[in-house]
């Protein structure tokens, strides 16, 4: 039979097939399978009908690839057609959470350029600063779990090792990121950094900011609080109650916000 031919290709279920005619023409919706029985003149099945009033919208009922027919039943005639197709409704986006009171109170910073080829020469937007020791346990895992909610994180490459300036190199890793994480674990204390550098690690604006997120792993409050009491005073995460993967949905919203599909 005579008829106008769409190939709509792959479409998703809940997508709207919009249909514009000049005349009144029979409108058949149908898999590629069921468009070749109606080629070849066999039996068929087709979402549609005679369409009496144009625009007609008919939803696609299942994901796979999908043909439009357009025919006058074996009438004669010319007919002007059109085809537009319409996405599925998006839906409800995830449940409103409040964001963590935990990370929303850490400072998020318009980051600078930093200096020759500290931090890679560029800008990121967050900083995960962690003791050698940490970095297949904690430091990776969370810093793959960042990148695929799209945040663009530094992992100090040096990492933090004895003799550093543990406060120089916080100081550097802040100034050029959005937001700061540290890793504060037994492997971290025992690099032997004096009170002094504990104390400003995490508060260092004028007006008392916390300008990084400390991560505990695997030490408790109270150890925490037998290496640095300012220390276990401040807002923190700890592996023992959340995921990386918890902890990264955290600091993926504050950095970033939330993601639509």
């Amino acid at each position: 039979m005579q008829h106008i031919h769409y190939d709509l290709g792959q479409q998703s279920k809940g997508a709207t097939v919009v249909v514009s005619l000049d005349k009144q023409a029979n409108v058949l919706l149908m898999t590629s399978s069921d468009y070749r029985s109606y080629k070849a003149g066999r039996r068929h099945r087709y979402y549609g009908g005679l369409v009496k009033r144009s625009p007609a919208r008919i939803q696609i009922p299942s994901n796979g690839r999908w043909v439009v027919a357009i025919d006058l039943g074996g009438g004669s005639g010319k007919i002007r057609s059109g085809i537009n197709v319409e996405p599925p409704p998006r839906g409800n986006l995830p449940t409103f959470r409040q964001s963590s009171s935990v990370v929303r109170d850490i400072q998020v910073r318009e980051p600078v350029e930093p200096v020759g080829d500290a931090l890679g020469g560029q800008t990121w937007d967050v900083f995960l600063s962690h003791a050698t020791e940490d970095k297949d346990s904690i430091a990776v895992p969370l810093r793959d779990e960042l990148a695929e909610r799209g945040v663009r994180v530094w992992l100090d490459k040096t990492e933090i090792k004895i003799g550093d300036s543990l406060r120089r190199k916080i100081d550097e890793g802040i100034r050029s990121s959005r937001f700061g994480v540290v890793v504060l674990s037994p492997a971290f204390f025992a690099k032997g950094w004096t009170n002094h550098e504990l104390d400003g690690l995490v508060t260092r604006t004028v007006a008392g900011e916390q300008t990084m997120l400390p991560i505990w792993h695997d030490v408790t409050a109270e150890q925490v609080r037998g290496y640095s009491p300012s220390l276990a005073d401040k807002r923190a995460l700890s592996t023992g109650e959340f995921k990386i993967a918890e902890i990264a949905d955290q600091i993926a919203e504050a950095v970033v916000g939330p993601v639509a599909d």
